[in-house]
């Protein structure tokens, strides 16, 4: 088998898992244990909102487990068709890991496949030798929405494998300038990972860069279409804003840059805030 070369890669609407071409969502929830002791103090916003995204970090890890059970059992192998993968991770999402239900559709993609967006839909392909291959899953574990994607590398091609590491890199350099911001429109962080991904040498791949998620299913639009809940050119709402409870969304951030030239993309993404 080949060598595998592993970096960890992928205000209210959501899309669920079909062939629409954004996503939206993530959630999660905790248990108190109070001491008889002690005074029983009320549960504030903010502990609610500490319970929330302690359960969705959970599920998260959950499901970078079980991506790297995909790399120790040397399941990403040329020759192997996409469809393949894909029916033998859910396997294992369900028999290993106890997730048998996904938010999202379910994305396994390789070579050339790798520069579409989550709505396209290309043929099905087979992973070859020196391939780039990513994946994208939402998996719902305890009733709480994971988002992670990742790319991998088959073999030791240096541009794919840059490739591979500059997608976590700037993934990482997002957040540490996400969080330095007092106020951002949906719109303003995407322009700034298009910015992002030229400086890498790259084109910005994906429709948009983000969106928020939660308990399963995570809070839907007031209005039908809305983008308020994503990381979008046409949406000019703060997402620093809380929610209609008065509590701090949880968002997901995705990278996918892709170098159109060589015919490859890489993807990144996990939880935000």
């Amino acid at each position: 088998m080949k060598t595998i070369a592993f970096f960890g890669l992928l205000v209210s609407c959501w899309y669920t898992g079909n062939a629409q071409s954004l996503k939206s969502g993530h959630a999660q929830k905790e248990t108190h244990t109070l001491s008889s002791a002690k005074k029983v103090q009320p549960i504030t916003t903010n502990t609610m909102i500490d319970d929330t995204k302690e359960k969705l970090l959970l599920a998260q890890q959950r499901t970078k487990a079980l991506f790297q059970a995909v790399i120790d059992r040397g399941l990403i192998v040329p020759g192997k068709l996409e469809s393949v993968l894909n029916a033998e991770i859910v396997s294992l999402a369900k028999e290993e890991f106890g997730m048998d239900k996904h938010w999202h559709k379910k994305i396994v993609r390789a070579g050339v496949n790798t520069l579409a967006s989550y709505s396209g839909n290309p043929p099905d392909r087979a992973i070859a030798a020196d391939d780039i291959v990513f994946l994208d899953y939402g998996p719902i574990y305890n009733g709480y929405e994971s988002d992670v994607g990742r790319t991998y590398v088959v073999g030791k091609d240096p541009l794919k494998l840059k490739l591979q590491a500059d997608v976590e890199k700037a993934w990482n350099e997002a957040r540490e300038w996400y969080l330095k911001q007092t106020t951002l429109t949906g719109a303003e962080f995407y322009t700034y990972l298009q910015n992002l991904a030229v400086r890498y040498g790259y084109t910005y791949g994906g429709e948009i860069g983000g969106h928020i998620i939660g308990p399963f299913p995570h809070e839907q639009p007031d209005k039908a279409g809305d983008l308020c809940l994503d990381i979008h050119p046409d949406n000019h709402v703060s997402i620093l804003e809380l929610d209609k409870h008065g509590k701090r969304r949880q968002w997901v951030l995705e990278i996918q840059f892709i170098d159109k030239a060589r015919g490859v993309g890489g993807f990144y993404e996990q939880m935000l805030n």
